[in-house]
């Protein structure tokens, strides 16, 4: 007789902390371990990206569908552009850290917004959020961001059509 069991992953925690100090440290210059896509269509998704990797400290290398960065010509398309990191966070079931869509009061530093400017289809901007109120909203939601450079900026500074944010739940190893 076989008894089927779940195969239980080794879930680390997300340090916020060291992912908002990473934030605080690059959010007005250039980390020059990485290639800088300021110029190639925005530098967002890859400041992000770094954020996550500093509190997170593992990159998953599946071709394609992972989330990692060893240089500009090998990383994959999670690493820096919006909808692909949303989807790899959202769905990520291996390696690395993983999210779920949450709203404004569920969300803390380390954190991610990613805004839509014209079309819910595709969202244009992905800043990390660095502090929030007590109870977050709206409001009180201060976000750190590359292409244009912003820390402690208020998110409602910005103009969206269409707005989410996601909760990193984890890492798995």
């Amino acid at each position: 007789m076989y008894i089927k069991t779940a195969i239980k992953k080794e879930t680390l925690q997300y340090d916020r902390d060291k992912a908002i100090s990473y934030a605080h440290k690059w959010a007005f210059d250039r980390n020059p371990i990485y290639y800088d896509f300021s110029n190639l269509g925005g530098d967002c998704t890859n400041f992000v990206s770094q954020v996550i990797f500093a509190g997170s400290r593992i990159m998953n290398y599946k071709p394609d569908l992972g989330w990692y960065y060893v240089n500009s010509n090998q990383r994959a398309p999670a690493w820096t552009d919006v909808d692909f990191l949303y989807n790899f966070l959202i769905q990520n079931k291996s390696k690395g850290p993983f999210g779920e869509e949450v709203d404004a009061k569920d969300v803390q530093p380390g954190d991610i917004v990613q805004l839509a400017f014209n079309s819910k289809d595709s969202y244009d901007h992905a800043p990390i959020i660095v502090e929030t109120g007590i109870v977050p909203n709206i409001d009180n939601i201060k976000i750190a961001s590359h292409t244009i450079d912003r820390d402690e900026y208020l998110l409602t500074n910005f103009h969206w059509e269409h707005i989410r944010f996601i909760r990193i739940g984890g890492v798995y190893r």
